[in-house]
């Protein structure tokens, strides 16, 4: 039996979020390697490449997709650029693994969404990859069983130590609860109806002018609540917790107990300082699923219908922070192909 190639990958976008994913496919992911990157950032581009025998290095998006071998794409620039390189892979008719967001405006998200449309099947997977960790997997899966009943409030957690230097109030929402607005829906196969953001007195470790913590409510078409505290700058470690409260039981993930430790008269673990850490099992299986499908010639995932509902709640998210009160979400028909 003939051995099947590798899948060839072009990697847009060589920052953290990019390098570490042309890491993983050429260290950890199987079936795959990496043959093509582009960054605005040549220099960076062509450092990235150097690590990967027979990758070549590009500025040009558009090139990186033209060049030999590659088969699928995965976008990990910056959101802006997203929709162009979208565009470009459908013309090609190839397979993307777009990180989230799938743009930075529900507009924006739409057009790609019609576009991918106009091509009659599937070619994106948007990068909510949280729906890969095994925790957050598991909570699915017993949600699914019924064992737990109707969930009436999820309860999320989400923390970092610290935000960049360029994080805005704004970005908490579209930056950060863009994952709990995905992880809803999915979680309890609702889509948010409408959105709350509450602003407590800001931390005294916050930037000035930033508002950090935030506290947002979702309301799904379900008629179950969604909360989250949005807490940028606590300082101690990165933490993503979410509690199920169903009518015959509860559930709850992320309390990192997977090692205690009691020494010196003391108990205790440790904890995660940033997505990273926490999160890299996620981002490994995510790819590895990513590449599997794609292999077998199908797409699955977040797609990008997720990839626009999930904007949309985000904006909805920004208008309530700054306007106040509640801001409601009108999404267009979902199309039969995400059905």
């Amino acid at each position: 039996m003939t051995e099947r190639a590798p899948l060839g990958v072009a990697v847009i976008g060589t920052g953290r979020m990019g390098a570490d994913h042309v890491r993983r496919i050429h260290e950890v992911t199987s079936g795959a390697r990496v043959v093509a990157v582009a960054d605005v950032d040549a220099e960076r581009a062509k450092a990235v490449a150097a690590r990967v025998d027979g990758c070549t290095a590009h500025t040009d998006p558009a090139a990186a997709l033209a060049a030999d071998g590659v088969d699928a794409v995965l976008v990990a620039s910056p959101g802006p650029a997203h929709e162009a390189t979208l565009l470009a892979a459908f013309e090609r008719d190839l397979p993307v693994l777009c990180e989230k967001p799938l743009t930075p405006d529900a507009a924006s998200a739409l057009r790609v969404l019609e576009a991918e449309l106009r091509l009659g099947h599937r070619r994106v997977q948007v990068g909510f990859m949280r729906r890969y960790d095994p925790e957050y997997a598991k909570l699915k899966a017993l949600l699914t069983t019924g064992q737990l009943g109707r969930p009436l409030m999820l309860h999320n957690r989400h923390r970092n130590v610290a935000s960049p230097p360029f994080f805005t109030s704004s970005m908490l929402v579209t930056d950060s609860v863009a994952h709990e607005a995905d992880a809803t829906r999915w979680l309890l196969g609702h889509e948010i109806i409408a959105v709350t953001v509450l602003r407590p007195t800001p931390s005294a470790s916050a930037p000035d002018g930033l508002q950090d913590p935030q506290f947002v409510v979702f309301e799904t078409d379900g008629g179950a609540l969604s909360d989250v505290e949005i807490f940028v700058n606590c300082g101690f470690g990165y933490q993503v917790q979410a509690e199920l409260v169903c009518e015959r039981g509860t559930a709850r993930i992320g309390d990192g107990h997977a090692l205690v430790t009691n020494m010196a008269g003391r108990w205790g673990g440790t904890i995660a300082q940033d997505w990273t850490e926490r999160f890299e099992t996620a981002y490994d299986r995510e790819v590895q699923a990513w590449v599997d499908a794609t292999r077998r010639g199908v797409v699955t995932g977040p797609s990008a219908w997720d990839g626009y509902a999930a904007m949309a709640v985000c904006e909805a998210g920004v208008r309530a922070l700054e306007d106040g009160g509640r801001v409601e979400i009108d999404l267009v028909d979902r199309p039969a192909l995400y059905a």
